[in-house]
């Protein structure tokens, strides 16, 4: 772990804490020979697939509605009250991030402009599997897409190797919204979705994090769908002053740090103290920790940092576009107020990553890797296209008369100029219905 000032940081160490290599030039190879499988076998290729990489043999892609019952049976009270309560806010979050479904304004006389928002007609939410069973992604992927208003959500997660799929991502997914779930995973999985097969009708989109194979599936197949972002090892960068506590702060680089070897942990403190407190028990809560293999290997190439001041340390957070910011200082909103660029962002002590991650309503399918300078994170605004729209009255296009026609014709562009003059001859007004 590196534990330096951030003036004292050198070109490569910067380089490392930036880079963020997700490896995806590691496997372009493999992943495309695994779509060109599924382009051109179909479902023989993803039964092959599934039988290669989960050891499962299935005799049926699709998850029936036989074992989503099933699923609930199987899933313990209390974990379906978080979920019902989990998912209760994830709607009302992204039901407040719905627009207006269409919208009108006079921008200048008899000149009426606006904007309707139409859904998707499909769309494909990939749910990761592998070390752990993700539930809350089902959440968070279908949820959006369903408030959005989209007619077919599909989802494809990984199955066990005994062929099923573990029951909460089942309920997860059916509480959601799902109307398709399949037994998939991998760079398989985005690829049935993106081509179609037997089984598999394609979709518009694809959404959801996964590994590198899944995230090399999505950008070499964004010709033929498009997708939401591309998603890297998890990631989280915290600001702290000396009001912040070590233990707490130390927590949370731990919790970042159990998701995969390789998820980066950065604190940027402003207090030297508080930086040396925060290494000092990032030391003695790694070695208990549930996942201290994992957690150890990620806080290898992660970071505890001094800044000078507040300033520098939010220069830095602007510069790094972090997946996940936590702020914890004396007025965390007047800190966050500087901030232009996070996937999503934490305020005060009592405001962990993961309430973000599992039940406050936000979404955690967020950019990684920098990302987060040009991506928002995974919104109902993913699952919609905007169709402008304009009416004008015979006044209305007088008014724009000279405009149109001048700048028209100034481009060449003369036919233009005389679809306007046309409209506007005497005889075409007197005929006109409106």
């Amino acid at each position: 772990m590196l534990f330096k000032r951030l003036e004292e940081l050198n070109e490569e160490e910067m380089k490392g804490l930036f880079a963020r290599d997700v490896g995806i030039q590691d496997v372009l190879a493999s992943v495309s020979e695994i779509i060109a499988e599924v382009g051109s076998k179909g479902d023989d290729a993803l039964f092959r697939y599934t039988e290669k990489f989960e050891g499962a043999k299935l005799a049926d892609l699709r998850v029936s509605q036989e074992e989503i019952d099933a699923a609930y049976e199987a899933a313990d009270e209390r974990l379906l009250e978080s979920l019902v309560q989990a998912a209760d806010n994830i709607f009302a979050f992204h039901s407040a991030q719905k627009e207006r479904d269409l919208w009108m304004t006079e921008v200048s006389p008899g000149v009426f402009v606006g904007q309707k928002v139409v859904p998707l007609d499909s769309v494909g939410a990939y749910v990761p599997g592998g070390r752990a069973a993700y539930p809350s992604s089902a959440l968070m992927n279908v949820i959006p897409a369903r408030v959005a208003g989209v007619p077919r959500i599909v989802v494809c997660t990984p199955p066990k190797s005994d062929g099923s799929v573990t029951p909460l991502t089942l309920v997860a997914a059916d509480m959601a919204g799902a109307d398709e779930v399949y037994k998939l995973g991998g760079a398989q999985a985005i690829a049935a979705m993106a081509v179609g097969t037997e089984s598999i009708e394609r979709v518009n989109k694809v959404v959801g994090p996964g590994n590198v194979y899944v995230t090399a599936a999505k950008m070499l197949l964004r010709g033929t769908v498009e997708i939401d972002f591309p998603a890297g090892p998890s990631e989280v960068l915290i600001i702290a002053d000396r009001t912040a506590d070590p233990k707490v702060i130390a927590s949370d680089m731990i919790a970042q740090g159990e998701h995969d070897p390789k998820s980066i942990s950065v604190l940027v403190a402003t207090d030297d103290l508080l930086a040396s407190a925060v290494a000092e028990e990032l030391t003695i809560q790694a070695a208990v920790a549930a996942r201290s293999e994992i957690v150890s290997q990620s806080l290898d190439h992660s970071a505890v940092l001094v800044a000078r001041d507040l300033d520098e340390a939010v220069d830095f957070a602007n510069a790094f576009a972090p997946e996940h910011l936590e702020i914890v200082t004396n007025d965390p909103m007047g800190t966050f107020r500087s901030i232009h660029h996070a996937g999503s962002v934490f305020l005060g002590r009592y405001t962990p990553v993961a309430a973000g991650d599992y039940a406050s309503g936000t979404n955690h399918v967020l950019p990684t890797s920098g990302y987060a300078r040009v991506f928002s994170g995974l919104n109902v605004d993913h699952f919609t296209k905007k169709i402008s729209v304009q009416m004008i009255t015979d006044d209305g296009l007088v008014g724009l008369e000279e405009t149109v026609t001048t700048l028209a014709e100034a481009e060449g562009l003369m036919a233009h100029a005389e679809s306007v003059r046309k409209r506007l001859e005497p005889k075409d007004r007197a005929t006109d219905p409106a």
